[in-house]
Order: structure tokens, then C-alpha cells, then sequence
């Protein structure tokens, strides 16, 4: 039987989740259509927002459906920019930070590269912690450029967490929006929409037991912005497109489950964790934990494998029947240096020595007793082959 090291990219959907999906999806009727057999599917999609926002204590009416993480970034990102440009326009910064998710960066880019936006970078320390001196300094002097802030609340590779309260309170002093992705944090803390003080949020099902294809853009409703997905005006005008009411039960529940049992949940996943690094520690030297001094996740181990490569040891531990990563599968098969390393200072060589192990539901101290006994033969096997395959 294999073991599943990679939750972060997805987790297993839960059984509980699976059958109240597949049973939802017999309902037939568009939620839009006025008969009855779409306002019963209209009722089951409502009845998911209302269970969602109950998850994430917010107002059901903050709640958009969206199909992902990604779509959900996008939609906060240029639909802010493009509203407060619009409101005024010496509003053209964006600030972020180099350890984005790409469905972060790549839409700053784009703004950058097509709608003269001006990006700037929160500085990080070695371990992956904002620079929050650095951003009050700059909203001291430049807020009135600024048109939104968009940073994560905890990091997908490294598991390192965000005072995200800390943002939005530097920056709604001056009246600036605040987005983040919260697709990893979303689950494993406590995310408070309503004590948050952000404009936006991006969560994912399939990150917490749920199905693929479903996300939500958590908007509050003193934010404005523009739609970028035109048609039939559903989610408040803000994301138009038949609305997948089966997988939005199926989320509410998966959310309903991952927060209800929490506080628990992290401390199996923190003692699994723990185990994890200190006996990795005595395996090889060259193997470094990230991020070793910073707040992570519980579900998130990240390690730099000094003089090897990062994917040579992914691919001889899924010879084992072991699946890991080396960071965000959204970036899975390119050969390049992981961004999020290279942003914390590290060199290129060190950055394409990661090895990413993220745990979930299903996660057992048997699973990481598993890992570690590939580990050794695994990591040697490597350093010998050294850098030269990439």
C-alpha cells in the first residue's frame, strides 16, 4: 500500500464527504431556474453558503463559489486593482511578497505587464517571516498609491503562518484592502473571517478532505470590485456561471468537519510532525529543516537537501511507494529552483534540493515510520548523483 505524503497538494476526500456528494449530484435542476426542481438545488447551494460562512464566521452573503484557489485569486486580485484604480488612478501598487503562491504572482505580473500596476515586495528573513516593519515604513509614506495587498496566511511549501491581523491593521489605517490565500492555512488555524480585518480571502476544498473543483472568494461586504467572469450574474454579480451545488455541499461539510475537529487535529498532526523532524535530523547532516525557527503549520515539513536534488529523492521515495513533493504542485515537472526558497535567501542549488512532506486526515505515525526507513538509502543514493540532473 502506498504512502501518501502530499496533502498539501491534495488530500483523500473524506468517505462522509464522497457520499453526500455522489448523493447530491442525482439531484437534476439548474440552481438559477425558477421551477421546482431547480429551486430544490437552489436551496442545497444556499444551505451550503450558510454552513460555509458559519465555518469561517462571516455573513453568507460574503461567501462567493467559486472552482478554486486560483479563480478565487484572480478574482480578488484584478477585481480590486481595476475597482480602486478606477476610483482613483495614482492608485497603481500592488505590494506582496516574493513566497507567493502563483495563483498570487502570476496575476500581479499580469497586472504589472498589461495594466501598469507597480509591484512591491514585502522583504522575508531566512526563515520565511514577513518584514512587517518594512510595509509599515512604506504605508507611512506611499499609501495613497497603493491598491490592494495581497499576502498569504500560511506559505503551501514551507508552512510558515502570517500575523495576518498584523496586516490588515497596518493597512486599514489607511484605508487599504487586504487579500489573502488561505487555501493552506484554511482548516489547520483558526480563520476568523469577521476578526480578520481582510477585504478577501481564497480557500479550496480539496485541501481539507473536500472535492476538486470548488473554492470560495470570501468578500466582505464594504469591498468592492469589478467582475472579471461575465454573463449570468450569479454570485452577487461577481462570478457568473452555473454554480456547482454538489461540490458546494460537499465543501461546506468537508469545512464543517476540518473546523469542528481543529484544536485536535493539530496536535496529532503537530506529535506526527514532530517525530518526523527529529528523526530526520539524525539521518544525514546535508538534510536541513526550513524554516526551523519560524511559526508553521502542523501539517507542513519542508526540508533542503544540501548538494542534491530535490526531485531525484522524490522520485526514488515514490520508488518506494512513498509520495512527497518538492514544493507546489501547481509548479510540479518544471525544472527550476523552487521561488519560494530563493526568496528566503537561499542559493539556487540549495532551492532545488527541496523536499516538501505534508500530512493530513489520513496521516499516521506508520506512514512517517514508513518515510524515515526509505529516507537514508534514499537521501545517499542522491548526494551521490549530486546536482548533475538538473
Amino acid at each position: 500500500m502506498r504512502v501518501y505524503l502530499d496533502n498539501a497538494a491534495t488530500t483523500p476526500i473524506r468517505p462522509e464527504v464522497l457520499e453526500c456528494y455522489i448523493d447530491t449530484l442525482k439531484l437534476i435542476g439548474n440552481p438559477s431556474s425558477v421551477h421546482s426542481s431547480g429551486q430544490q438545488v437552489r436551496q442545497v447551494l444556499e444551505e451550503a453558503r450558510e454552513s460555509l460562512a458559519k465555518s469561517l464566521d462571516c455573513d453568507r452573503s460574503e461567501v462567493l463559489f467559486t472552482s478554486g484557489g486560483t479563480e478565487s485569486d484572480n478574482l480578488a486580485i484584478k477585481g480590486i486593482y481595476w475597482q480602486r484604480r478606477d476610483e482613483d488612478a495614482n492608485r497603481n501598487v500592488v505590494i506582496s511578497a516574493g513566497t507567493e503562491h502563483h495563483g498570487v504572482i502570476d496575476p500581479i505580473e499580469w497586472l504589472e505587464a498589461h495594466e501598469v500596476a507597480e509591484v512591491q515586495l514585502v522583504p522575508v528573513n531566512f526563515d520565511g517571516e514577513l518584514d512587517l516593519s518594512w510595509l509599515a515604513k512604506y504605508l507611512e509614506e506611499n499609501h495613497s498609491k497603493v491598491a490592494l495587498i495581497s499576502l498569504m496566511w500560511a506559505n503551501n511549501e514551507t508552512g510558515v503562518v502570517t500575523d495576518i491581523k498584523a496586516v490588515t491593521t497596518l493597512a486599514n489605517a489607511f484605508g487599504i484592502p487586504v487579500h489573502t490565500d488561505a487555501v493552506a492555512a484554511f482548516g489547520h488555524v483558526q480563520t476568523s473571517f469577521k476578526e480578520s480585518g481582510l477585504a478577501a480571502m481564497s480557500i479550496s476544498a480539496h485541501k481539507l478532505g473536500g472535492p476538486v473543483g470548488i473554492g470560495a472568494l470570501i468578500v466582505s461586504r464594504a469591498t468592492k470590485l469589478v467582475s472579471i467572469i461575465h454573463g449570468g450574474g450569479q454570485e452577487r454579480g461577481m462570478r457568473s456561471g452555473t454554480m456547482n451545488a454538489p461540490a458546494a455541499k460537499a465543501f461546506a461539510m468537508a469545512a464543517e468537519i476540518a473546523v469542528r475537529t481543529l484544536d485536535e487535529e493539530r496536535a496529532r498532526l503537530a506529535g506526527i510532525k514532530n517525530t518526523l523532524v527529529e528523526k530526520a535530523k539524525t539521518i544525514n547532516s546535508s538534510l536541513g529543516h526550513t524554516a526551523e525557527k519560524a511559526d508553521t503549520l502542523p501539517n507542513i515539513v519542508h526540508f533542503t537537501l544540501a548538494g542534491g536534488s530535490g526531485d531525484s529523492l522524490l522520485f526514488l521515495l515514490d520508488q518506494d511507494g512513498i509520495s512527497v513533493s518538492t514544493g507546489s504542485a501547481c509548479q510540479a515537472g518544471v525544472n527550476r529552483p523552487s521561488h519560494v526558497l530563493i526568496a528566503m535567501g537561499r542559493t539556487e542549488d540549495e532551492a532545488k534540493g527541496c523536499l516538501r512532506i505534508t500530512l493530513g486526515h489520513e496521516s499516521t505515525e506508520s506512514d512517517i515510520e514508513a518515510l524515515l526507513a526509505s529516507l537514508p538509502k534514499a537521501i545517499d543514493a542522491t548526494l551521490k548523483a549530486g546536482l548533475s540532473s538538473q
